[in-house]
């Protein structure tokens, strides 16, 4: 992080998460605890593990407000592993003293503290399903976060790209999530995860309607007024409301599978896709529109 125009305060900030953080961990696993009280649980554990290579540091987020700005903290504690300069895990999640003592035991069966050697790719895989959790429980900036730190580790894995366009088209950054998909070099552009970002850009293109009651009337006065039906489904899934969007769709597919060159099919599988193909909704989803399509 650059220094240049900041003031003393914040430059002896920046000093000391290079001194007490970034340095010890290129040969230990650091806990970085972001709180306004420490954590007797976490100083238990750490005491517990210190001859494993596990060291804690804490960070008071009222003190060093820059630091708690920059690791984008919403909810205090919010608590990091990191090791070799890089945050391998978001453990703000693991509540008790056994979900935090599980969370090390597996981030140290997967590095070699003191070795010296790189963090394994393998370390990305837990962030990755963190931040999926997290962003399926609907807190997406903090998801945004979680999936840029694992890009900062892996800057051309279209996955990991893929996955913060997402978070970030739920958080409401469209613009942004647009800007890395475009960055990504042509090769990646059919893959899965980048595939699936571009239809949840596609479906957040829609501008979620402040009160649906008039498209809604329209469509009770004219059940076949697919352009209302459409209009209501794509204001649904901007809103983040699959299973109305959904209803929508296959109610037109229903009364008029050709509707405006097949309109309805090609935004209902982009919603699909959104959602992504091992998706236990999709699935039944598809399903549904099966039936419709082939009974």
């Amino acid at each position: 992080m650059a220094t240049l125009g900041l003031s003393d305060a914040e430059r002896g900030a920046i000093e000391r998460l290079e001194r007490d953080v970034i340095r010890p961990s290129m040969d230990a696993l650091v806990i970085l605890e972001l709180s306004r009280a420490p954590s007797p649980v976490l100083e238990k554990l750490a005491a517990d593990y210190a001859d494993k290579g596990v060291k804690l540091v804490r960070i008071d987020v009222d003190q060093d407000k820059l630091i708690a700005a920059q690791f984008r903290v919403q909810a205090v504690p919010t608590v990091y592993a990191f090791y070799q300069g890089q945050p391998v895990a978001d453990l703000t999640s693991a509540l008790t003293e056994g979900q935090i003592k599980s969370a090390i035991d597996q981030l140290l069966s997967q590095i070699n503290v003191g070795d010296g050697g790189a963090a394994p790719q393998a370390d990305i895989e837990p962030l990755m399903a963190m931040g999926e959790q997290i962003l399926a429980e609907g807190d997406a900036a903090r998801a945004a976060s979680i999936f840029r730190q694992i890009r900062d580790m892996a800057p051309d894995d279209a996955d990991v790209a893929g996955a913060l366009a997402r978070a970030l088209v739920a958080a409401g950054e469209k613009d942004e999530a647009e800007s890395i998909l475009a960055s990504l070099p042509p090769e990646s552009a059919g893959k899965p995860a980048v595939a699936r970002a571009r239809a949840a850009i596609e479906l957040a293109s829609a501008v979620p309607a402040a009160d649906t009651a008039g498209i809604e009337k329209r469509i009770a006065n004219n059940p076949d007024d697919h352009e209302a039906r459409f209009e209501l489904a794509g204001a649904k899934a901007a809103a983040g409301d699959r299973d109305a969007a959904a209803d929508a769709l296959l109610e037109i597919i229903a009364r008029d599978p050709d509707w405006n060159e097949g309109a309805a099919r090609k935004r209902f599988l982009q919603l699909l896709e959104a959602q992504g193909l091992a998706d236990p909704w999709g699935r039944g989803q598809r399903r549904r529109l099966s039936a419709l399509l082939f009974t």
